[in-house]
């Protein structure tokens, strides 16, 4: 309801003082019921009520009085209303919703409501609270993190389990090369100890290994240097999470941290006393980019292990193949050795028989060792040739005959001796080579026996060697 202001009689009884006294105080009263109903300043309501009122004053000296109080309470009702506007800039922001604007005022007193203390309180618990449910965002976050930096970690030093079985299977390849290396220097002759092939083979397959072993030794120290960085991130992480967390133990963990949205948007902005500060930010993303080393690496860590299955594979079925043909080819030369030997053998008989012969018609051609066994028609002093003799130039060839084939009969027996001595010593290295050779085929086989037998094809998982098959690489070194 609204104050209205009373006519005043124009009958005047008293004296003009008491009435002037009179009107200025009805008038205050009614500037001060004004102010009260409107919920304004009392500086700004008394300047509105006082210019209201100078249409009821009296006009002489009070008139003055009059203007002069409005002015100063026009200049009470600037200062008053810039205090209020610098008031307005200083006051946090926090406590805005508090206090209700003026036109939305219900009050009519000057002093603040009763539940002062407890609205303060309030808006307190609830700035405390969303600093900690941002904070929680952070610690889920920077805990997600750590999980991830940790699964990163499982599956880094499932890689190094393998690369160190790799190493241990490269190492007994090795161990492997450098006992049929030295398994094959027991071959008997000096001619099965020179170099061939397969001694070629065993070098290129023992710096392929070397080689390989070399190149997974560094991708081992680059995988534990990456194993340490990814357990100081992790450490790194959990150290932000728990400083965070220590404002969080009045906060139910039943509740939700938060959705990834709000999340991210906190993680926009850092500020030191902000629930994300920037040691958190450097952590993070330090840890982001350490799990992305660590995904590269295993990337190629794998690839390295199956191109080093498939080029061990290669090596080794590269040595076994040749000593394979070295073995096919000494057996060969084996069978070859055993034809030869015996058709030698055969001459050597042939040529004993032929000697045979010959001597024993050398010792008939020379007749009887005594002249009582000679026979009648053999004497050179027969009566037949002693008639045939008494002219000259009548000279039987008997003799010379005789003698012409004794010494062609010796030439003989001498020439097929040499024969034979020299089929006899053909037909012994002949045998020493195939012995040679039969001792050789049995060391390669027993070096290619061994490599089959100490190769462990359950040292590396079976999927890395399907990979590794399908990927088939051939050795470098061998042609």
């Amino acid at each position: 309801m609204q104050v209205q202001s009373v006519p005043l009689g124009s009958v005047i009884i008293g004296p003009q003082s008491w009435r002037d006294g009179t009107v200025r105080s009805i008038r205050r009263s009614e500037r001060l019921v004004r102010q009260t109903r409107s919920g304004r300043s009392v500086t700004c309501s008394r300047h509105r009520s006082s210019s209201a009122a100078a249409g009821f004053s009296p006009k002489g000296t009070d008139d003055t009085a009059d203007t002069t109080v409005d002015k100063i309470t026009g200049e009470e009702c600037e200062e008053g209303r810039d205090c209020n506007c610098k008031n307005k800039m200083l006051r946090p922001q926090t406590t805005g919703g508090m206090f209700p604007s003026a036109s939305q005022r219900t009050s009519v007193a000057p002093f603040p409501p009763t539940s002062l203390r407890e609205q303060c309180a309030g808006a307190s618990t609830a700035v405390a609270s969303e600093y900690m449910r941002r904070v929680r965002e952070v610690e889920g976050q920077l805990r997600r993190q750590a999980g991830r930096v940790a699964q990163e970690g499982i599956k880094l030093e499932r890689e190094r389990g393998h690369l160190e079985k790799m190493l241990r299977s490269l190492r007994t390849d090795l161990t492997v090369n450098r006992r049929s290396s030295e398994g094959r220097t027991r071959r008997p002759s000096t001619s099965e100890t020179e170099r061939d092939g397969a001694d070629y083979l065993l070098l290129c397959e023992r710096r392929e290994l070397a080689k390989l072993k070399q190149d997974l030794e560094g991708a081992l120290r680059n995988t534990l240097t990456q194993l340490q960085a990814l357990g100081q991130s992790s450490r790194k992480l959990l150290d932000c999470a728990s400083e965070r967390a220590r404002v969080l133990e009045l906060l139910p963990h039943s509740a939700s941290a938060g959705g990834h949205s709000n999340a991210a948007q906190t993680f926009t902005k850092t500020d030191p006393i902000s629930p994300f500060t920037p040691e958190c930010k450097q952590v993070l993303e330090s840890s982001t980019l350490t799990v992305n080393q660590s995904q590269l690496l295993r990337e190629n860590i794998r690839r390295m292990l199956t191109s080093a299955i498939a080029r061990q594979k290669a090596a080794h079925c590269a040595v076994n193949d040749g000593l394979v043909k070295k073995i096919a080819e000494t057996i060969t030369l084996q069978q070859s050795l055993t034809l030869m030997s015996a058709a030698t053998r055969q001459a050597m008989f042939r040529k004993q028989r032929e000697i045979n012969c010959i001597c024993h018609s050398t010792d008939r051609a020379q007749g009887p060792e005594y002249s009582g066994d000679m026979l009648s028609r053999e004497k050179l002093n027969r009566p037949l040739v002693q008639v045939y003799q008494r002219h000259p130039g009548t000279q039987l060839p008997e003799a010379i005959h005789l003698i012409q084939g004794s010494a062609v009969l010796r030439q003989s027996v001498m020439s097929s001796e040499g024969e034979l001595a020299r089929l006899q010593q053909a037909c012994l290295q002949l045998l020493d080579d195939l012995n040679g050779k039969r001792a050789a085929a049995q060391v390669d086989a027993g070096v290619v026996r061994m490599r089959r037998q100490q190769v462990d094809k359950r040292a590396m998982p079976s999927f890395l060697q399907q990979g590794a098959s399908r990927s088939q690489l051939p050795m470098g070194c061998v042609e």
